[in-house]
């Protein structure tokens, strides 16, 4: 008709070039510039700020399938990753709609100003169902995301980056992931409009040493909560420097990246430390070095597992419990040597999800206990760890619930 302005298609600001070539489309959010990483999806409904602040995350773009993000903005304590000023976690981010404005009265800051703070590239307005069909059929992809607010982008350029990419597998990022220094920890769990407690020294009851590999907030406030001195040393510690702290109990952290690359300095560490006849407790990357230590092996997964909502049955009690995940490479459950007991397994697929060794005081898990989905139906993890210590003490044990 004469006079009505002709269809338009607005110029996309955002790419996302996929390792086979493939290009996708849209809006750009969050930090400009362009990053190679490994495509996935979650299907969590809440707790976006906690996922991407993941450590696990690094070296990921992570796809949210719940399509509408932003509506409770951001704040400074919904953050899991140790070094907030290394920002440590997701790389990238996909939503399906625009970033919704914070409605929530903890926002201090708009999604999308917080994304650029922590220089988090993103793209919002693609098909993200779509995608994530995508990667459940062909896998987690390689690939480049990138903003550019002019929308200026050299596709070939995109497209041989992407390719390229040599992926997570044989990448150690635990060294990078890892606050790098030893730290005490006190900080105890959120209670509802007071934030987070703190333990004082005359309430600690016992020692626990952490090796962080990336690990989250939430872990190491769980352990305070207990009563739990914390303290964290760096990945590449070394076993002897671990026992020197006299530590009742040592744990082994989440983190990301490959954990077969990862061990080549950590499983001789934890090897030695399963010596020592410490309760020991691990979980995700943790755990699968505590399955390569005790003689298993590793495999990078499909399309990994991420999202709060995945069902694990818990062998040891018939349980089935609601449970956060965030791993791409799993323990391979057929290699699992004798006297090492399979005590998780995912009801979504059959893969491991939990080990002990038999007559020693060691266990680990594979998905994250302390992300409290469900509700807090993993939580018993963490009394049962204290409850090894305080058996190896002759002291009475604490109800798991």
């Amino acid at each position: 008709m004469t006079g009505t302005a002709p269809w338009t298609t607005a110029k996309p600001t955002a790419l996302l070039v996929l390792a086979d070539g493939t290009v996708i489309e849209g809006k750009g959010i969050g930090a400009t510039g362009k990053v190679q990483a490994e495509v996935v999806f979650n299907t969590a409904l809440t707790g976006y700020e906690e996922i991407m602040t993941d450590p696990s995350y690094l070296g990921q773009i992570v796809t949210f399938t719940f399509p509408h993000i932003g509506n409770i903005g951001a704040n400074d304590e919904d953050i899991e990753d140790l070094t907030p000023a290394a920002r440590h976690g997701a790389v990238g981010v996909i939503f399906k709609a625009d970033i919704t404005d914070p409605s929530s009265y903890r926002a201090v800051k708009h999604l999308d100003a917080w994304l650029k703070a922590r220089g988090i590239i993103g793209l919002c307005g693609i098909d993200t169902r779509a995608l994530t069909a995508w990667i459940r059929e062909n896998g987690a992809p390689n690939a480049v995301i990138a903003h550019d607010p002019n929308g200026v982008f050299n596709l070939d350029e995109l497209k041989a980056e992407a390719k390229a990419w040599s992926g997570l597998e044989g990448l150690d990022l635990a060294k990078v992931a890892s606050s790098g220094q030893s730290s005490r920890w006190s900080e105890k769990p959120w209670v509802w409009n007071e934030g987070y407690g703190e333990l004082a020294e005359t309430e600690t009851t016992h020692h626990v040493v952490a090796l962080d590999f990336g690990v989250k907030r939430n872990i190491l406030r769980l352990f305070a909560g207990l009563g739990c001195k914390v303290t964290v040393m760096p990945a590449t510690t070394s076993a002897e420097e671990v026992l020197a702290q006299k530590p009742d109990g040592i744990f082994l952290s989440n983190g990301p990246g490959d954990p077969a690359a990862t061990g080549e300095y950590a499983v001789p560490v934890i090897k030695d430390l399963i010596k020592s006849n410490i309760p020991l407790f691990g979980i995700c990357l943790g755990h699968q070095m505590l399955g390569l230590a005790l003689g298993a092996k590793t495999e990078k997964m499909h399309q990994g597992h991420h999202g709060a909502n995945h069902p694990v049955k818990d062998h040891t009690t018939g349980k089935v419990e609601i449970v956060s995940m965030n791993h791409g490479f799993a323990v391979d459950s057929k290699s699992l040597p004798e006297g090492v007991e399979e005590t998780h397994v995912s009801l979504f697929d059959g893969t491991n999800c939990g080990l002990r060794v038999t007559g020693k005081p060691v266990f680990s898990v594979q998905h994250h206990p302390e992300a409290s989905p469900g509700p807090q139906d993993s939580h018993y993890l963490f009394r049962r760890f204290i409850n090894l210590v305080r058996e190896k003490k002759g002291e009475p044990a604490l109800a798991e619930r």
